[in-house]
């Protein structure tokens, strides 16, 4: 649920069983949610994961770090699931916050009763919070004002009040008549009176809970035209859907059209039962003044109360729509960034455009710039022929094995050039395209221009694309996550929101692959655990002054990186070139004698690590003990298990054990697909209706949410993740709208 702040509460809360949960009462009138029991209940953990983990965060500690070498104490919690609860208990110190300020405030005015007292130390969104202080918060004019303002608030509590005794509203009104303050007549007063009592209905938290309900589970959303013209929103130009149905992305896309111009967009009931719901809120029966209230009642309804709950339903489906969108876009990052890298290959990286010609860049195996510069083998030039014998020359000259191709302007004729440039190779050639979003953003930067001060901006963009084959995570982190383009509907998101989540994945994404110390480029280094831009630089700056780390112990040398920066990066920094193998592995320093001990009762040495001389260290362990071993050496279970793994594989990339990319050496087109044929593809993007796949034609292929699985699913991430290599059939091909329709149903998977 996303709720009034816009902050995500990140699971579904049962409020009823959360209003149950013991609160701490640690000063006057103050109430604090016991936080430990609220995450427990909401995040199904138990008290010692929770109460380790909030001490861990307050401690300072990174996610990536807690996850890693904290698992002992946190129960090997996952980073995902650690950002959730970070986030929520963020959101409830929030929460209490305003709590604490509503309070103040409500005191102030000398209103604050023990009901509502009660009721705020009870409340568990920032919405009933807001409810509750509604009728005490600062009002700009409103009919009501205006009405107390002529002494006219004692007639409506009267009349509101429904006395069975009760004069007639008309009697009660002749003695609040007050020519002075604008009461002339019966009428103005009467009125005044019946606005004062619309307001009052329309702040009752009780009634808009009530009403905010009926509307999420009643409720209708629907869409019109308000233009004639045709455009990408004409399937919403006559449309509605039940408010608890409507998918996340038809939310999205709606909102869109209206601030385009082309949808009004509406939520409503389809009856009376809004209304009714607060005339038996309000309405007491056969009093003289009951019909009075009625019609206040209505007035309320529908002058300030439809008004203001649609308004909150809206917002409330965006952002839940919205954070939907951002869950997604986090895991298409996160598989892209997690993308095996192209190792040990020479890349030329292509930058396809017309009239300004391909800008090509040549990077060595470790990703080094060997030769740039630009042909034009595409219109309105087409030099082809003077194209090919230059690339022909330098890949001889530098070894070329992979030709990586932006997707961007004319990407289709460079790529039917590069097949045709492959043919006439003597050598192994292949090609892949690349999705080049984001590289642009790159070449203008000053991170950009700080690596190649001396590279015209396009120049610096071909080097991307090569690099961005070669080592996605590498290179993808020097481009603002928001424009690297595995999502729908990222500019509509709210960006502060989007941001943190795709930084986390970034940050995520660094320290579970690792960072070789002596080749990471600042960027990269700024997303280690512990460590800032300012203190990646001037860990880049020591290395140039005083040579290639050779041991992580060095880092402590490193301006403006002290103890604690030390601690939370140190595992994550990978020093191939340290005497101690352990310096090349994900084992933390503070396990190093825990490693050495470990070791040392199996009968090893770090020399035979090095070697790779320890393949039994499993089957000896295991003949010790597990809990045996790891008490022996003064660890947990978990950090023991892990030890084993790097001590296993020093230096391993786990990227390396996904399936490799696609690379090809022939081209199709569009007019080559047939209905029935079978192909293999990769997953280019996920989206909420299903996921696109890149087979090789230059335009991508739709596979609908219905067609991926022969099992009902919920959404295309429960089958699909980018980079996916899949095998795909053609259902339809539309040449003119450039559309291609494939299925996976059937299809045994790779």
């Amino acid at each position: 649920m996303y709720l009034q702040d816009k902050r995500y509460v990140p699971t579904v809360i049962n409020a009823e069983s959360i209003k149950m949960i013991t609160r701490k009462l640690v000063g006057k009138g103050d109430y604090r949610m016991d936080y430990t029991k609220v995450l427990c209940a909401e995040l199904k953990l138990n008290p010692n994961q929770v109460e380790n983990t909030i001490k861990l965060i307050d401690d300072g500690n990174t996610i990536p770090f807690i996850a890693r070498y904290r698992k002992e104490m946190t129960g090997s919690m996952d980073d995902q699931t650690l950002r959730i609860l970070a986030d929520r208990l963020e959101y409830l110190r929030a929460l209490d916050a305003r709590r604490d300020e509503v309070r103040v405030h409500i005191e102030e005015q000398g209103a604050l009763t023990e009901e509502l007292a009660n009721q705020l130390s009870k409340a568990v969104t920032l919405t009933e919070i807001d409810d509750i202080y509604r009728p005490f918060r600062p009002k700009r004019k409103t009919r009501a004002s205006v009405a107390r303002e002529k002494g006219l608030e004692p007639l409506a509590i009267a009349i509101f009040a429904q006395i069975p005794a009760s004069p007639m509203p008309e009697k009660l009104a002749m003695e609040y008549m007050n020519p002075e303050l604008g009461v002339e007549t019966l009428e103005v007063a009467l009125a005044g009176a019946s606005d004062i009592i619309a307001e009052q209905i329309s702040d009752d938290a009780a009634i808009r809970r009530r009403l905010r309900a009926l509307f999420l589970e009643e409720g209708v959303v629907g869409a019109k035209a308000v233009k004639e013209e045709d455009s990408v929103y004409r399937l919403y130009y006559d449309f509605t859907e039940p408010v608890r149905k409507i998918a996340g992305h038809r939310t999205l896309a709606i909102d869109r059209g209206e601030r385009e111009g082309f949808l009004k967009a509406s939520v409503s009931l389809q009856n009376e039962r809004g209304l009714e719901a607060v005339s038996a809120a309000v309405l007491k029966k056969n009093t003289p003044c009951t019909q009075f209230v009625a019609t206040a009642a209505a007035d309320a309804y529908n002058r300030l109360l439809i008004p203001s709950i649609e308004r909150e339903i809206r917002n409330q489906l965006t952002d839940e729509a919205a954070e939907a969108a951002i869950k997604l876009f986090a895991l298409n990052l996160r598989q892209l960034l997690l993308q095996p890298p192209v190792k040990g290959e020479v890349i030329l990286g292509l930058d396809p455009a017309y009239r300004t010609g391909c800008k090509f860049a040549i990077v060595d195996d470790t990703g080094r710039v060997q030769d740039t510069g630009v042909v034009y083998p595409t219109p309105p030039h087409n030099k082809t022929e003077e194209a090919k014998a230059t690339l022909t020359r330098l890949i001889k000259k530098h070894g070329v094995t992979v030709i990586s191709i932006g997707n961007g302007t004319a990407s289709r004729e460079t790529e039917i050039f590069a097949v045709d440039l492959i043919a006439a190779q003597d050598s192994k050639l292949s090609y892949m395209v690349v999705n080049e979003a984001g590289a642009s953003v790159y070449s203008a930067s000053k991170l950009a221009a700080e690596e190649f001060p001396n590279f015209d901006v396009s120049l610096r963009s071909a080097v991307s694309i090569a690099r961005r084959l070669q080592d996605p995570l590498a290179e993808l982190v020097k481009i603002d996550p928001k424009a690297i383009g595995v999502g729908q509907y990222q500019h509509d998101m709210p960006q502060k929101r989007l941001g943190e989540s795709l930084e986390g994945v970034v940050e995520d994404c660094v320290n579970s692959v690792g960072v070789n110390l002596n080749t990471a480029s600042p960027a990269l280094l700024s997303h280690v655990a512990g460590i800032n831009a300012s203190v990646a630089k001037s860990v880049v700056v020591f290395r140039e002054e005083n040579g290639a780390f050779t041991a992580r112990a060095q880092l402590k040398k490193v301006p403006k990186l002290g103890p604690k920066a030390f601690e939370q990066c140190a595992g994550f920094l990978r020093v191939a070139e340290s005497k101690n193998v352990l310096d090349n592995t994900a084992v933390h320093p503070e396990s190093y004698p825990a490693a050495k001990a470990l070791l040392g009762l199996c009968g090893y040495t770090l020399e035979n690590v090095q070697n790779g001389g320890i393949g039994e260290i499993k089957n000896r362990v295991s003949a010790l003990g597990e809990a045996n071993c790891a008490e022996q050496i003064g660890v947990g279970l978990p950090t023991l298990r892990d030890i084993i793994t790097e001590l296993l594989r020093p230096g391993r990339d786990p990227r390396d054990e996904l399936p490799k990319p696609m690379l090809r050496t022939d081209i199709m087109s569009m007019t080559d697909l047939k209905e029935g044929m079978e192909l293999m593809g990769t997953i280019r993007n996920v989206i909420d209706f299903g996921a696109f796949v890149d087979i090789g034609v230059h335009e991508d292929g739709l596979v609908h949410i219905s067609q991926l699985s022969d099992r009902f699913i919920k959404h295309p991430s429960e089958v699909v993740r980018v980079g996916d290599i899949v095998k795909v059939r053609v259902l339809s091909v539309d040449t003119g709208k450039k559309r291609i329709s494939l299925t996976m149903k059937g299809l045994s998977p790779l």
